[in-house]
Order: C-alpha cells, then sequence, then structure tokens
C-alpha cells in the first residue's frame, strides 16, 4: 500500500491543480447527471460534454500559465550579491601567476546550485558544474556536472529556481565524494564564477570534512562587470549577458550559468585588454579594489 501513499505538501502545484479540476469536473458531473430528470431526453448528455470541454479548456489554459512561471527561470530574481568571503587572499599562487597574460591562462568556470544561500546556516550543495577555458576558447567537450545528495531537505522556495528535487538527488553521492572529482577536474587552472565568494564558501566550508582544499586564485565576474561597466545598476548575470550579447540557455542550472559565465567571461577579456588589464595579477588587483568599495557601500 506504500506505492499509494499520497504527500500532499511535497505535492507539485501542477498536479494538485490537475486533481482539483478533476474532482471539479466530476461533481459537475454528478449534479447534471442527478438532474436528468428535469433536463428531458439527451439534455443530460449535452450537459455533461459541455462540462467535460470546459473544464478541460480552463485547465489547459491555468495548466500552461503555471508551467510558464514553473519554467522561466529567465524571470526568477537573481542571487543576492555575496561579500562576506575574500576570495583574493591567495599570496603564493598571486606571486606565482601573477604576471601571466590572461589569454594564456586555463581558466575553469564553475557554478553551484544549493538548497539555499545560507552556507553558515546549514545549507548544502546540490549541484555544481564547470567548463574548461583553454587559449581564450570555451572547451564544451570539457565540463563537469554532478548532482549532490544534500543530507537534508530542500525548501520548496529553492527548487523553483533551479528545479532539483529531493527525489532527484537521493540516489547521488554526498558532497565528500563529488568534491575530489571536481579538485581533479579543476587541476592548476585559475577558478571563475559569477558572485564567486558565495560559490567559493560553500567549498571552503566543507575543506575539513573532506579533505578537499581549493586554494586556487579565483576571479569573478559580477565584480569584472562593475569595474568595467561601473555605470550600470544591475550586474546580475542576466543583466551582463543581454548587455555583451551572450545567448542564455540553462538558467539557474549549474551547468547552465557555467557555460553563460564562461561566455560572458571572454566578452570581458576583450574588454580589460582595452583597459590595460592584461595580466591575471593586474586583473585580481582591480577585483579587489571593487570587492571593498561594494564591501563599504553595504555600510551605509
Amino acid at each position: 500500500m506504500d506505492r499509494f501513499n499520497i504527500n500532499i505538501k511535497t505535492m507539485p502545484v501542477r498536479r494538485l491543480v490537475m486533481f482539483g479540476f478533476a474532482g471539479l469536473g466530476a461533481a459537475l458531473l454528478a449534479v447534471v447527471w442527478g438532474a436528468r430528470l428535469f433536463l428531458g431526453a439527451g439534455g443530460h448528455v449535452v450537459g455533461a460534454a459541455v462540462i467535460i470541454v470546459l473544464t478541460a479548456v480552463i485547465w489547459v489554459i491555468v495548466d500552461r500559465t503555471l508551467a510558464s512561471h514553473e519554467y522561466d527561470k529567465n524571470n526568477l530574481p537573481a542571487r543576492p550579491e555575496y561579500t562576506n568571503f575574500d576570495i583574493y587572499h591567495h599570496p603564493k599562487h598571486l606571486e606565482e601567476l601573477g604576471g601571466q597574460g590572461l589569454k594564456s591562462l586555463t581558466f575553469v568556470v564553475f557554478d553551484t546550485e544549493t538548497t539555499g544561500l545560507g552556507p553558515s546556516q546549514g545549507d548544502e550543495i546540490i549541484s555544481i558544474a564547470g567548463v574548461r577555458i583553454v587559449g581564450g576558447e570555451i572547451r564544451t567537450g570539457e565540463v563537469f556536472t554532478r548532482l549532490v545528495n544534500p543530507g537534508r531537505d530542500i525548501p520548496k522556495a529553492s527548487i523553483r529556481f533551479h528545479g532539483i528535487t529531493e527525489d532527484m538527488v537521493r540516489d547521488e553521492a554526498p558532497i565528500g565524494g563529488v568534491l575530489p572529482e571536481f579538485r581533479d577536474f579543476v587541476g592548476d587552472a585559475v577558478l571563475v564564477a559569477h558572485n564567486a565568494a558565495f560559490d567559493m564558501k560553500f567549498l571552503k566550508l566543507k575543506e575539513e570534512s573532506t579533505g578537499v582544499i581549493f586554494d586556487h586564485l579565483v576571479l569573478d565576474s559580477l565584480l569584472l562587470s562593475v569595474f568595467l561597466e561601473p555605470e550600470s545598476v544591475n550586474h546580475g548575470l542576466d543583466a551582463i549577458a543581454e548587455r555583451l550579447g551572450v545567448a542564455i540557455e540553462g538558467r539557474h542550472t549549474a551547468l547552465g550559468d557555467s557555460l553563460t559565465t564562461a561566455a560572458v567571461f571572454l566578452r570581458m577579456l576583450e574588454m580589460l585588454e582595452t583597459r590595460g588589464i592584461r595580466t591575471l595579477g593586474q586583473a585580481i588587483e582591480a577585483s579587489s579594489r571593487i570587492s571593498h568599495v561594494r564591501e563599504m557601500q553595504k555600510q551605509f
């Protein structure tokens, strides 16, 4: 009997609406059928047919509306800017790589999806993905993408963003089994992410429990956007992509956002060069200044 157990609390809204319309249609049919003596010969059949058609048409309209809200992820609000983590405190690596030209470096652009926005309050990674950039080209054949079992519930508010449900991650490996694989994929590359402090905080908090350390140099496309376009108000990934003419696919998925960020980052490399920013050290110095200013602005 377990397989017939229905958990209404976790049932998708569209399915609940479908059941609601089905119940409403059945109730109306029962009323029409019960009134067949008053409707005359064949009247109840016509009435039943009209009810079925109207109920079906209204349900389809409502269902399509719900579906558009569920899957139109480009209209969801951007992840809040996260500055609670210093991604530029790696003097050893900066000394080694700081003088190298940006276009000569290998980058891994990555993104995470999580149960929520509080890495220090118990939220966990549920998806991580990355794509490699070599020689100024995105290697679409060299990608990493994995779902992660967070070992906790996934709030409905988060599912609305990334579409990852508890059923989808139930049989996946925990973070301790995924991070070593991702670390191998990254190798010695420079990491790139949008709002990078958020993603890096999740990785850093897992160092002790997993033994996997990410001490890589990091560039943040959000901070680079502020440096390159200080007059712009919106530095969310959607807004930046639109300004730079980058097509967005798979928004609010770890792999989709990694690919979008990678395309945005390549456009930024050209813009940085026109501003005299040609080395990794120069890019990190500019980003660090912007990071400090953004943090100070929050205090006012």
